[in-house]
Order: structure tokens, then C-alpha cells, then sequence
């Protein structure tokens, strides 16, 4: 076996785990890829638009899939999250769990399975803001391209009605998934980040009302895959909004939530406040802010949105949302005035935070962790991307690339 051999396990199929196997891979080294969701892209995948650029990241990933199918040497798991890591540098046994997708590789994507069923799901892609059959593609430009069968339907008559509905014989219901064990000289871990849980914001009252949103969710709001074809529409009533509010730290710089900063939020809700522009030019959008932090040439993108006169920037951390009459009511303090104030909007979206995927699924090796749950990386076991700290999709490139090359400098060493 040469160093070229050996396996480069990479955790996490987003963007910094795409990176990481994919230079890896180009540089001559067997990977193995494993992705919890039925499908690679991560977060980047349900995006509307890039800052400051504001381009569709389809154009990105649809290369990078594109480089996965002419690269044998790299191996792509999805469904699968990885049980132990076992051994040292050099000479890791990973066990790996697959759950089962009930759809085989001889799936064509006809939709057939999914005309047949009738029982529905909410759609994990859109954030739960609309259903989608429980046989479904999880988005239009999937990798691998290829539908999944909900648990829910598996034992029922619509489960039946999936698998008879299939010309290719691709439903496979007694499907149990498997167990997995890689040998391996190094761990990229680039398991990424889950949005900030809004209800344990209590103040702000997220379920007392649809037309409160995270920013996640007004993300794939604005998509043309999105719930609404891209149309931004209250959740509420289906009707345009014409008075918005982001509400920035949602969670955030708070030591009885999330301490540190996200980096990105703020250039998210300058982001999406050209879409709420762009759509409805009549409409208001106020940013409540503790400080704007657009760092390096995003300082442009910032001075942009601010020339817009039909965004206002209000300096406060809103203390309370109410619902009141079919509007949401903020209470905050103007931090720059000292005013006390309450303001009427009709959609308010939370700026929230950046939480490691690594604050509710530790590591399964001995691994530390900085006083913000971020894990600390070891010489075989190496944190990369927004599991290792906060940052935006360019930076991400960039550190999975970093990781890529200490994992190739593990595998030669040993």
C-alpha cells in the first residue's frame, strides 16, 4: 500500500467538507466522504444568493459535483454519521452508521413513487415551511440524485404504493441500512453548524406567530425553489410584507446563549434586505443592531444597503416581541438616543446565531474543545470549516483546504 493508499476520511458533506475531500482526493489520495443528509451541499445548498456578489451558489456546487464524478478515488456515504474513531494517527478504524434510504442506486428520479403516495412531510430543505410527499428528491439539483423514502410511510399502504409504482425496482422497504468501518490515516471533520434554536429565546416569542422567521427560513423564502417559488410572502396570510425588521445577535454575544459572534449575520440581513428592496420597492426594512460587523471588502456591500433610504438602521437589542392585532410589536431602547421605543412590522426575522454541530454531537475520539464548544484539532482528528469557528462560505474554501493538506501531511507522515 502506498501513501497515495491510504484513506482520508472527511466528515461532513457541505461546502468545507466538499473542498477538503474533493483537494484531497485530486491530490492523489483515497477518500471517504460521509454525509448525514440524504444529499451534498449542506447549508450552501439552500441558499438564494452569495454575499456581497449576491450570485446563486448552484454554479459553485454543480462544479464540485462535477469533479466528484471524475475523481474515482474519492467514495461518497450519505445518510451516515460516524459511531467511533478508534487508534491514533496514521491508523484510525471508523465505524459508520448508514440509515436506510429505501431507494436504491436504480432510481431514476421519474417522480413515480412520489405521484403515488398521498402522505406528506414537512420539507427538511425548506426549514419546515412546507410539506413535501414522504417520497420526495430533497432538492432539484441533489447529489446523488436520488429519492428517499420517508420512515414514516415505510410499514403503510403508501409505502406499498411506492414500491409498485416503480418501474426500475429502485424501492427497496426492507432496506436496514448498515454499518460501516473505514480504515483510516486522518479525520477531517467538517460537520458544520445548526442554526441557533429561536425558542429558547423566550422573549421574542417565536411560535406565537408564523410571520416570525430566522434568517435560515427567509433564505429559502427568497429562493425560486423555495416554499413560495421565491416570492416573499407573510407566512401568515400569503400577502407581501411591507414593513420588515431583522433583528440582529438573535441569540448571539450573549452569554446566557450563544457568547461569541457569528460573523456572518450581519452581512446575512444586509443581504436579504435587497431582496425585501428589490421585490417591494414601497417597502420599509429597519436592521436593529448592537454593532455592524462587515469585515474587509464586505464594508462595500455595506455602504451600499446603507445608501438605500428605504433601510433604516436602528442601534438597540429589541428586548421583547408581541403579537398584537395581526402585527409583531418590538420593545427595545435605542442604544445611540436612549430612547425607549415600541415598533409595529408585519414580518420579523432572527438573526441567528452560528452553533458547531459539535454542541449537541460530540466527537466520538478524544478530542478538546475552546470555551465556545468549538473542538480543538488534533494531529489525526482536524476541525475545519464553521465547526471549528464561525465564518462566511470563502473562508470556509479556504480552511477545509488548510485541513485537506494536514490530513495529506498525516497520511505521508505515517
Amino acid at each position: 500500500m502506498t501513501d497515495q493508499d491510504k484513506k482520508i476520511l472527511v466528515v461532513g458533506g457541505g461546502i468545507s467538507g466538499l473542498t477538503a475531500a474533493l483537494e484531497a482526493a485530486e491530490a492523489g489520495h483515497e477518500v471517504v466522504l460521509v454525509e448525514r443528509n440524504p444529499y451534498l451541499g449542506g447549508r450552501v445548498a439552500q441558499l438564494h444568493h452569495y454575499f456581497p456578489k449576491l450570485c446563486p451558489p448552484y454554479c459553485g456546487l454543480e462544479i464540485n459535483f462535477r469533479r466528484i464524478k471524475a475523481n474515482e478515488r474519492l467514495e461518497i456515504i450519505t445518510m451516515a454519521e460516524v459511531d467511533a474513531i478508534k487508534g491514533e494517527p496514521g491508523d484510525y478504524t471508523v465505524t459508520i452508521k448508514q440509515r436506510p434510504r429505501y431507494v436504491n442506486e436504480k432510481c431514476t428520479a421519474c417522480d413515480k413513487c412520489a405521484q403515488a403516495v398521498s402522505a406528506t412531510i414537512k420539507n427538511p430543505f425548506n426549514y419546515g415551511l412546507d410539506e413535501v410527499k414522504a417520497a420526495y428528491l430533497p432538492h432539484e439539483l441533489a447529489y446523488p440524485y436520488r429519492y428517499v423514502i420517508d420512515p414514516s410511510i415505510v410499514d403503510t399502504e403508501d409505502g406499498k404504493k411506492a414500491a409498485e409504482a416503480c418501474p426500475y425496482d429502485a424501492v427497496d422497504l426492507d432496506d436496514k441500512g448498515q454499518e460501516i468501518t473505514v480504515e483510516a490515516t486522518a479525520v477531517v471533520w467538517a460537520a458544520g453548524w445548526e442554526p441557533y434554536d429561536p425558542t429558547k429565546l423566550e422573549t421574542y416569542n417565536f411560535d406565537s406567530s408564523p410571520d416570525i422567521l430566522t434568517n435560515v427560513q427567509f433564505e429559502r423564502l427568497a429562493a425560486a425553489n423555495g416554499p413560495t417559488s421565491g416570492k416573499l410572502l407573510k407566512p401568515s396570510d400569503g400577502e407581501p410584507p411591507k414593513n420588515v425588521a431583522f433583528i440582529q445577535c438573535a441569540g448571539s454575544r450573549d452569554e446566557n446563549h450563544l457568547p461569541f459572534c457569528s460573523t456572518v449575520c450581519c452581512l446575512a440581513s444586509l443581504k436579504q434586505s435587497t431582496y425585501v428592496r428589490e421585490q417591494y420597492p414601497d417597502s420599509e426594512v429597519t436592521i436593529y443592531f448592537i454593532d455592524i460587523r462587515a469585515m474587509a471588502l464586505n464594508e462595500d456591500f455595506y455602504t451600499k444597503v446603507k445608501a438605500d433610504e428605504g433601510v433604516k438602521f436602528v442601534k438597540s437589542k429589541i428586548a421583547r416581541i408581541e403579537t398584537e392585532g395581526g402585527k409583531l410589536v418590538l420593545q427595545g431602547e435605542n442604544t445611540a438616543t436612549g430612547a425607549k421605543f415600541t415598533a409595529e412590522h408585519d414580518l420579523v426575522v432572527l438573526a441567528t446565531g452560528m452553533q458547531p454541530n459539535t454542541a449537541e454531537n460530540k466527537i466520538p475520539a478524544d478530542i478538546a474543545y475552546d470555551d465556545y464548544g468549538f473542538p480543538i484539532s488534533t494531529e489525526g482528528v482536524i476541525a475545519c470549516g464553521t465547526v471549528r469557528s464561525p465564518m462566511e462560505v470563502a473562508n470556509s474554501t479556504q480552511d477545509a483546504t488548510k485541513a485537506a493538506l494536514k490530513a495529506i501531511q498525516t497520511s505521508v507522515r505515517r
